[in-house]
């Protein structure tokens, strides 16, 4: 899936300030959605362990999807709750998160870098969380062939619990 003047692909080393950046600017704090703010320690980890999805554009990260092992999420207690409420297939990875930036939302980068994570990881597994109360969220990771597969309560908050396979 070409968007004009995007590039998707693969994170390296050098994508990793402009990630963390990107995922500060979009805490709920500063009215974003993210779960989480993962430090760069654990994002550099992650990209070494699967791929990290990109879009950059003129050479600056405009959106991300990270990815990791399950086995990597053991110490991270919302992603060991849902795992308990839907166990998933052995080989399954933990999908996410995923950021555009504000002013390149609705040009298609997050269903981009889907695709090209679908072409890394084919016939893999791929499980993911969404705030029940996140509807834009769940109507793209729906439109994108995501199915709802179990749901929980994590801190008070409704969670829906996805699946897809690569």
């Amino acid at each position: 899936m070409a968007i004009s003047g995007v590039d998707i692909g693969r994170a390296t080393e050098s994508d990793l300030t402009s990630i963390l950046e990107l995922q500060a600017a979009n805490q709920p704090g500063l009215g974003g959605l993210l779960s989480a703010e993962l430090p760069g320690a654990r994002v550099a980890k992650m990209m070494r362990a699967m791929p990290l999805i990109v879009a950059r554009r003129n050479g600056r990260v405009v959106a991300f999807l990270m990815n990791s092992p399950r086995e990597m999420n053991d110490d991270v207690p919302i992603i060991r709750a849902m795992l308990d409420a839907y166990p998933a297939t052995p080989d399954a990875y933990v999908y996410g998160p995923i950021c555009v930036s504000e002013e390149e939302r609705g040009q298609g980068l997050a269903q981009a870098m889907v695709a090209e994570l679908r072409r890394l990881e084919p016939g893999r597994e791929g499980v993911l969380f969404i705030r029940r109360d996140n509807a834009a969220s769940l109507r793209a990771h729906t439109k994108m062939g995501m199915r709802e597969v179990a749901d929980f309560m994590f801190d008070g908050k409704d969670y829906v619990v996805l699946s897809y396979v690569g």
